[in-house]
């Protein structure tokens, strides 16, 4: 072919991208990734320690290298370092329960062609629903996704050296920021607002981190919670804004900037997209999630978070690129 003409190479990667998410959950139900860490070397090895066939082993592994996220050598396998680093389980940034909760849910894009059509999802909004199961295997899986925007936050924020100052996280799930926040700084306290089922996930997953004792969580929808006044140094609303009306975010931004105390930071973590629609890439496939998902979720825009934060009073509010496909916004 021309190296001039157009190639078909892009539209068939994206279209069996069903198989590569397909290899990449399988190989993290199986633990292939870490019976490799553990030594296993051989298709042989592999089924034998995670209870499968070697045909399978074979086919998985020779799936993994063709991702990319498996390496050989005369006939000798090991992780690649994306692998090494996100897809061994007991690591803190384990990414294959994320992997293995997208594979789950795999069936309902199909379901997307109806959506498109009519705007509205097949099952219900998820975020209608009161102690919806979904989140229950939703939060602890996207926790890893959190960590490179709450570290970059912390920074921002000069947390480590800021003394005793105390966090209010509104809808915070696995209690990640509370985490990385209270691990860093040994004075911090927080306080979690989210649904009883999730909570007691982070109430477990604070204590297995050694910070339980300076975690609180009040129970119940944050949209009817009463956030307090001037109680606290800094907000989080990580991966919330999304799935909201802009109404529903300029009435959580007003709460918020009441419950600060004066000065307070209010962080805010999401994909943003330009303002022209352009990209980030990640931030604008996001939103078929939102069409598949919500009946008002969006990818909002830099410009909405403007005006939302503007209109609930904040002055002082600027975007801050991380790690991860999450844009930060810190708003004061």
């Amino acid at each position: 072919m021309d190296a001039a003409q157009p190639s078909p190479e892009k539209i068939m990667q994206i279209a069996t991208g069903n198989w590569a998410a397909s290899i990449l959950a399988v190989g993290a139900i199986h633990s292939v990734f870490t019976h490799l860490d553990n030594g296993s070397a051989t298709p042989q090895d592999v089924a034998k320690q995670a209870g499968i066939s070697v045909r399978g082993s074979q086919v998985l592994l020779d799936g993994l290298v063709g991702l990319g996220l498996v390496e050989v050598s005369d006939g000798a396998y090991r992780n690649s370092p994306e692998a090494s680093a996100f897809l061994v389980e007991g690591k803190p940034s384990y990414f294959g329960a994320f992997a293995r909760h997208q594979f789950m849910d795999m069936a309902r894009w199909s379901t997307l062609p109806e959506v498109a059509r009519t705007g509205d999802p097949v099952a219900p909004d998820t975020a209608d629903v009161t102690e919806n199961p979904f989140w229950e295997s939703l939060v602890p899986a996207i926790a890893p996704l959190s960590v490179p925007s709450a570290l970059t936050a912390a920074e921002k924020l000069d947390l480590a050296q800021a003394g005793a100052v105390s966090v209010l996280d509104v809808g915070g799930g696995s209690g990640i920021y509370s985490v990385v926040w209270l691990g860093i700084n040994r004075q911090a306290r927080s306080t979690q607002i989210d649904w009883a089922n999730v909570n007691r996930i982070a109430v477990a997953f604070t204590a297995r981190h050694g910070v339980a004792e300076r975690f609180r969580t009040i129970d119940g929808d944050f949209h009817t919670v009463d956030f307090g006044t001037a109680e606290y140094d800094v907000g989080v609303y990580s991966h919330l804004a999304h799935q909201e009306t802009p109404d529903d975010n300029v009435a959580v931004f007003r709460k918020f900037r009441s419950a600060l105390k004066p000065g307070g930071t209010l962080v805010v973590n999401d994909f943003v997209v330009d303002d022209g629609r352009t990209g980030p890439p990640f931030s604008l496939i996001f939103h078929s999630m939102m069409l598949l998902q919500t009946r008002h979720g969006s990818t909002w825009t830099k410009h909405d978070y403007e005006v939302w934060l503007q209109e609930a009073g904040f002055t002082d509010i600027s975007f801050h690129p991380t790690p991860s496909p999450a844009t930060l916004v810190l708003a004061r």
